[in-house]
């Protein structure tokens, strides 16, 4: 059964962006969302890492809103910086992070969340995997920019995946 639905949740999720994208409920779109929802990772499963497992799921639930809500917030400082502040005044910083993480997983999840924050961008990851160079739109304090990923983001996936 495993090898015939490999990834169950991931699925689901899939057919669930399918009729996402084509904002239609129709019979047709249902079948067609959960056939390439079972056909993507079924054809796909050399190419998967080892099955990930997630201890803390309610706490990966968290993290999710605590991700959007820095999406939402950092949106919005980013569009008042562009439109008001004068680029003179802005205080553009590349930090390096130091990571606990050990997970490849984590890692990655890590420096995309970084990522697909606005104002911050995960430059490069050490060969180590031990540090994360992230630059900061406008930050004055690097050392808050490096506690606040820490605290907000690496801290969460920790304990989310155990490692």
């Amino acid at each position: 059964m495993k090898r015939w639905l490999p990834h169950p949740l991931f699925t689901l999720m899939l057919a669930l962006v399918w009729l996402l994208l084509q904002n239609s409920l129709a019979f047709g779109q249902i079948l067609l969302g959960l056939l390439l929802g079972w056909a993507i990772p079924r054809f796909t499963i050399a190419f998967w890492p080892d099955r990930v497992e997630v201890h803390r799921p309610w706490l990966l639930l968290r993290f999710v809103l605590v991700f959007l809500y820095d999406v939402l917030v950092a949106n919005l400082t980013v569009a008042r910086l562009i439109l008001w502040q004068e680029p003179e005044q802005m205080h553009p910083v590349f930090v390096t992070v130091p990571l606990d993480l050990r997970e490849e997983l984590a890692i990655s999840l890590l420096a995309n969340v970084i990522c697909l924050t606005p104002g911050t961008v995960s430059a490069h990851l050490s060969e180590d995997r031990r540090s994360l160079l992230v630059h900061a739109l406008d930050s004055k304090d690097p050392e808050a920019v490096i506690a606040s990923i820490k605290q907000r983001y690496e801290a969460p996936l920790k304990e989310i995946f155990a490692c």
